[in-house]
């Protein structure tokens, strides 16, 4: 499969058989908190900047790590999808090394995990990421970098996590999340994918910006 028809296929399957959806969607939305960007936000982007971060360009052998679907929607504040928007991701790989070259555990760094990844949304405001399992990193839990750049817009850069994942409560960054709500919005169901034969995961993360559509013009 060549690269085109890698991203392509890749693009496509996010939103048909892994995709679902929550029910209740949309019955109460909540903005989603800004968070650090921390300290390790590439320094040197990765040749490769697509959505998969499984594979590297044409590299034959994958990353090490659960392989992870995750998907959702970048709304605004009423619900209404927002389309054109940059959506990145940056996290650990399975050592729980960045790919920024002055994180002290570089040096451990898988060269097959891309360690970053951008999509671009759609009409309906989707995005869609294939990636590995978060893991814990010294002094956190085990959480995805996400930014979301918006043409007008303030940056949005938050973070999601695991949910229910024993960390969670004695992670820092975390606990600054006084609402209830807007920390819930962050934790992830990363939930098992019926007939995977490898064991994949897949996990839904709406974004909610802090706009209205009048807002946008």
């Amino acid at each position: 499969m060549n690269i085109y028809s890698r991203r392509k296929f890749l693009g496509t399957m996010g939103f048909g058989s892994i995709a679902y959806t929550t029910s209740g969607a949309f019955a109460e939305l909540v903005q989603t908190p800004p968070q650090t960007e921390g300290p390790f936000y590439p320094n040197k982007l990765p040749l490769d900047t697509d959505n998969d971060l499984i594979i590297i360009n044409d590299k034959l052998k994958p990353s090490v790590g659960q392989i992870t679907h995750l998907s959702g929607k970048v709304l605004d504040i009423k619900g209404n999808p927002v389309r054109n928007a940059l959506v990145e991701i940056w996290q650990v790989d399975n050592n729980a090394a960045y790919i920024h070259t002055r994180d002290p555990r570089n040096k451990n760094h898988d060269g097959n995990f891309q360690g970053f990844g951008r999509f671009l949304t759609g009409s309906k405001g989707e995005y869609y990421f294939r990636t590995i399992k978060p893991v814990s990193y010294p002094g956190r839990a085990p959480h995805i970098h996400v930014a979301v750049k918006l043409k007008g817009k303030k940056r949005l850069v938050t973070q999601c996590y695991i949910k229910g994942h024993e960390q969670n409560m004695r992670d820092g960054l975390i606990r600054r999340i006084k609402d209830p709500k807007q920390r819930a919005s962050v934790m992830v169901d990363f939930q098992a994918i019926k007939g995977s034969k490898i064991n994949e995961l897949q996990g839904k993360f709406d974004i909610v910006l802090g706009f209205t559509p009048e807002d946008q013009h």
